[in-house]
């Protein structure tokens, strides 16, 4: 790979002084056109050629999130230990020791996945902040750092991953208020992987991690511009992630391409003995999944296209239009699919969550130790912190959850009987059987929709295209597709379990075809 000039000279501007400052003067364009949306293969190309080290992009993150990130609140806290984490992994390299493609990578990790360093782990509520430390690292950090893997700090996200309140406002928390959608300020960066999206989109990381029930790693990533991958349920152990439930949670890479993502996800996948989750998928061999990033994915593919999940707006429908006739023209064929019962699924899960929840975050909270040991605790501590916890919106899901029984209940086992049927055997099994498919598409979203404290995300235009893949626990991959009134949509790919490789395949070669991506424009201008 040959790195662009304007790249290198910029490169060897900053390995040689002392910051951005110095290196951006009279150089706007190569920062725009270049560094800033490096790609994680540029940049190994960059180490090894020694036109940069780890420090100094480390450096250049940190100054970019000082001055940007009070804006878009999309950077929870910093890793205090990041810049010396980088000067080692620079010995390393300089002794010729590279672990992987991800050597040296700057990521942000969504505040509610376990650091057992000097960093908070909180889901943004202010009960954790002086919770005990994790005893370890989640089992995807620790493959992270293996991997080589700089944790520059943690992203802020919707407080309690947007399952405290069915009013809440995408991307709020009391520790880290609100993310901002860097396109448009004034516009909702989805949730509630809020912060990881917006810090990916506006470059001030390389790369991010997610979390998501459903919809939390594919919206953010659909709103803010960017990739995010949603793999199937175990690929990424959920150990160490302060949960929601463990039927539908997983964490996922967020990046600027198709390629990064792959590449992140590999560093993220592991076989681990404490999630039976990971250990049912490590049954599987392990997939270098760039090995699928084919310029020929949607040759030969038949992909149904799921217009129950378009909406009304004429301009949404003519952009996906536009993006089906690209699927065709790389040699896709296009089938009408629809689901029944999708009423009936969604029902099934809001039970089955509100159940899990309980259980699995009462479990989190007694191993984690601290003065909030259970959901009563913390319902509590907000009644009691009321002006900074619950300012714009309540708990009811809170209480919802509480009131319920356990997972021996009857009603819970049949919801989950229920979410997992209709999603599974009589879905995406079915459709994709019935029409000998080999994945779906639906929009990743529709346009960001204003930021509203009164009304929370309800008056939005959200479509609720990740479901399926969510109750099922079947992958699914958005890409940007295009923009409306200068906001980001992106196209959503799903299929069956374990289809990650096909669905990267696809993926790559329509982003290569359609290089929609593009940089929010006041971040270039800095207004």
């Amino acid at each position: 790979m040959t790195l662009p000039k304007k790249l290198v000279h910029l490169l060897k501007c900053l390995a040689l002084s002392s910051g951005l400052a110095a290196c951006a003067t009279n150089t706007t364009s190569v920062l725009e056109d270049n560094l800033l949306e490096i790609s994680i293969n540029e940049l190994q190309v960059a180490y090894a050629e020694e036109l940069i080290s780890a420090v100094k992009l480390v450096e250049f993150y940190q100054a970019r999130i000082a001055e940007l990130d009070p804006q878009l609140n999309s950077v929870i806290e910093l890793n205090p230990d990041a810049l010396t984490i980088a000067a080692e992994l620079d010995e390393e390299r300089q002794a010729g020791q590279v672990r992987s493609s991800m050597h040296g990578v700057p990521v942000l990790l969504k505040d509610n996945i376990d650091t057992a360093d000097r960093m908070h782990t909180t889901a943004g509520s202010l009960a954790l902040v002086n919770a005990p430390t994790p005893a370890e690292d989640a089992h995807l950090v620790q493959r992270l750092r293996a991997a080589g893997a700089i944790i520059l700090g943690k992203a802020n996200l919707s407080e309690w991953a947007n399952f405290r309140s069915s009013s809440s406002a995408s991307g709020w928390s009391a520790r880290g208020g609100q993310t901002r959608n860097p396109y448009i300020l004034d516009k909702s960066p989805c949730g509630s992987s809020s912060g990881s999206g917006v810090s990916v989109s506006a470059n001030l990381v390389m790369v991010a991690i997610g979390t998501e029930t459903d919809g939390s790693v594919v919206c953010p990533s659909s709103i803010n511009g960017i990739v995010g991958i949603k793999p199937t349920l175990g690929v990424v152990s959920r150990s160490g992630i302060i949960p929601i439930a463990h039927s539908q949670d997983t964490a996922g890479p967020m990046a600027r391409s198709v390629t990064d993502a792959a590449i992140l996800l590999n560093a993220m996948v592991g076989i681990d003995a404490s999630d039976l989750a990971s250990v049912a998928a490590g049954s599987r061999v392990i997939l270098d999944y760039t090995r699928f990033l084919s310029r020929n994915g949607l040759r030969g593919k038949r992909i149904g296209v799921v217009r129950q999940l378009f909406n009304d707006s004429a301009a949404l429908n003519n952009l996906l239009e536009n993006q089906l006739a690209i699927l065709e023209q790389g040699g896709a064929t296009l089938v009408d699919v629809e689901f029944d019962n999708m009423e009936v699924m969604s029902d099934a899960e809001y039970q089955v969550l509100t159940y899990e929840f309980k259980a699995d975050l009462n479990a989190y909270l007694e191993n984690r130790g601290g003065d909030y040991q259970s959901l009563a605790s913390l319902i509590a501590f907000n009644i009691e912190n009321e002006e900074l916890e619950m300012p714009y919106f309540g708990q009811e899901t809170f209480e919802q959850a509480q009131a319920l029984g356990d997972l021996s209940d009857e009603a819970y086992i049949n919801a989950l009987s229920t979410a997992k049927r209709l999603s599974q055997a009589d879905g995406i099994d079915a459709v994709m059987a019935e029409y000998d498919l080999d994945a779906l598409v639906a929009p990743g979203n529709d346009v960001a929709w204003s930021i509203d404290y009164e009304n929370g995300d309800n008056l939005g235009s959200y479509i609720a295209s990740s479901s399926l893949a969510a109750i099922s626990g079947y992958p699914s991959i958005t890409v940007p597709a295009g923009f409306i009134d200068e906001l980001p949509i992106g196209l959503l790919f799903f299929a069956g379990a374990f289809d990650e490789p096909l669905l990267i395949a696809i993926a790559y070669d329509y982003e290569q075809r359609s290089l929609a991506r593009r940089q929010p424009k006041f971040l270039l201008t800095n207004e």
